[in-house]
């Protein structure tokens, strides 16, 4: 992958992690587990894809021809939403393919 891309991953992963450790509700549950005799460690597994914007050139990254994906429909559920909401990231509004 690109330096550029590679940089812009690690950062986004940095954010992320601050975020969730700055969390008082992270706080409250590690707590929790601690009183109960448990260290609680989380790992989060996330793909980070870059995309060209909308007229702009695709650009092969390290000999590789990239092209678009095509757009597939997305089922929002309601346990993607919970994840989102602790992430403070706000999905839209709740649509009627929406899945428990």
């Amino acid at each position: 992958m690109d330096p550029v891309m590679n940089q812009m991953a690690r950062e986004l992963a940095d954010v992320i992690s601050a975020v969730v450790a700055g969390d008082t509700r992270v706080d409250a549950c590690r707590e929790k587990a601690r009183a109960a005799g448990y260290d609680m460690r989380v790992a989060l597994d996330a793909a980070v894809t870059f995309v060209p914007l909308a007229g702009t050139a695709l650009v092969p990254v390290s000999g590789i021809t990239v092209s678009p994906a095509p757009k597939a429909s997305l089922d929002m559920t309601a346990n993607d939403r919970r994840f989102l909401k602790s992430l403070r990231i706000s999905a839209d509004q709740t649509t009627e393919k929406e899945v428990e």
